[in-house]
């Protein structure tokens, strides 16, 4: 029995049939995925945050002291 599975490529769309994990999957190439690497690396695909600006102020005094500190 086979365990081949057809996939959509994330980057591009095309179908992809994966059998068990080859390197790679789901993309179809290299391309696509280096593509999709820089989207993370850009932040491209980041949540956008609700958090107060209060916490954000009390985050980077923490990590002032903690740099002083050094």
């Amino acid at each position: 029995m086979s365990d081949a599975r057809i996939l959509r490529c994330p980057g591009c769309g095309k179908h992809v049939t994966v059998t068990g994990a080859p390197v790679g999957t789901p993309f179809c190439s290299e391309r696509c995925r280096l593509v999709d690497l820089g989207q993370w690396l850009s932040g491209a695909y980041r949540v956008p945050s609700e958090a107060p600006l209060d916490d954000l102020d009390a985050l980077a005094e923490l990590a002032a002291q903690t740099d002083d500190a050094d």
